[in-house]
């Protein structure tokens, strides 16, 4: 029996292992992938230190590791009429359950019944991967391996940043300098965007923002995030803010500097419970409060597709990391580290 080396989380407690596991073969729906590249999301974070939320959430160990990858297509199960050996794709993570309403009326994304790659079922962090036609999408052949397999965060953050009427033309307060919120930057400043500013907590992803097209990168230990916003819009706040953190005092923080009329838009996910004054940030500020979870299916995944290959958005400052598949721990390591140096971290196969 054929075989590869899989990172596979083993046991219920912090860490993974590379194994040598058999290679799996596809379903008459599914096909078979060659992965080339994977990127680490902060999910597979919290699955390998096993913290409170994984130990809750995750339900199959052992299981492969990983949802962000870009591969070659080597064999498609016998009912697969769209997609065929040779194809270069990447996946939509969130497996839709195709029947539920949500399903049957264009919002596959937030199905009653989803399944998370590498969280409900095994994973890309392996030499091949073997995933649902459904959610195969076909990348443009002119799109780096390393970028393609970003393509999930890139279109939590292209989602995030272009619901509720784009942005061409407004003034944006981004929360968050993680991978997500510096794409957001990216798609911010490629989508028109007046004036941006980016709120966070780490001196290297700032400069990250900075090079992603950030106007005001504001590191909340060293100014007063909402004076300083307030006196550069003269006292009116910013059109749109996008929450990309999901910490309590950046929430906070965020409805106090969306101005009155603007647009709120929710994608960071708070460890505990949030207390909100719902009355004056919500209510009689009259704000539009968006909430995000995933990619579109596929309208996100074309306009990622078009800022790639258009080369309008250059994601290239964000992936600071290119590492083998092997030296997983060292990614790990990094992102671990309270002032990690980095940003995005690719795992490559040979």
């Amino acid at each position: 029996m054929a075989e590869m080396k899989a990172v596979v989380k083993t046991k219920r407690e912090k860490g993974a292992e590379l194994l040598t596991i058999p290679i799996p073969k596809p379903a008459p729906n599914e096909v078979l992938v060659k992965v080339k590249a994977t990127s680490i999301c902060g999910t597979d974070v919290h699955i390998y230190n096993w913290d409170g939320w994984a130990e809750g959430r995750i339900q199959n160990v052992p299981q492969t590791l990983g949802h962000e990858f870009s591969g070659e297509v080597v064999e498609v199960g016998s009912l697969v009429k769209r997609v065929k050996v040779g194809d270069f794709i990447s996946s939509e993570t969130h497996i839709p359950c195709g029947h539920c309403p949500q399903c049957l009326t264009g919002q596959m994304h937030i199905c009653n019944e989803l399944k998370i790659l590498g969280v409900d079922i095994n994973g890309c962090f392996a030499e091949y991967a073997v995933i649902p036609e459904i959610v195969c999408w076909k990348n443009d052949p002119s799109i780096p391996f390393e970028y393609a397999s970003i393509q999930e965060p890139l279109g939590n953050a292209v989602y995030a940043t272009l619901e509720g009427g784009g942005i061409n033309g407004h003034s944006v307060a981004i929360f968050g300098d993680g991978p997500t919120g510096l794409f957001a930057t990216g798609v911010a400043r490629a989508s028109g965007a007046s004036e941006i500013f980016v709120i966070g907590k780490n001196k290297f992803k700032l400069q990250i923002a900075k090079k992603m097209g950030a106007d005001h990168i504001l590191h909340t230990d060293e100014v007063n995030v909402y004076e300083y916003i307030k006196e550069k819009t003269h006292g009116v706040g910013t059109d749109v803010v996008l929450e990309m953190s999901g910490a309590a005092v950046a929430i906070e923080n965020a409805f106090k500097v969306v101005r009155r009329g603007g647009r709120y838009t929710a994608f960071g996910i708070p460890s505990r419970d949030v207390t909100l004054d719902y009355a004056n940030g919500i209510i009689f500020k009259g704000i539009n409060l968006i909430g995000i979870t995933g990619r579109k299916m596929f309208q996100t995944w074309i306009e990622v597709r078009n800022f790639l290959s258009s080369k309008r958005l250059d994601v290239s400052p964000v992936i600071t990391h290119k590492i083998p598949l092997e030296d997983y721990k060292k990614g790990f390591d990094i992102l671990n580290s309270p002032e990690s140096e980095c940003g995005k971290i690719v795992l490559l196969n040979k």
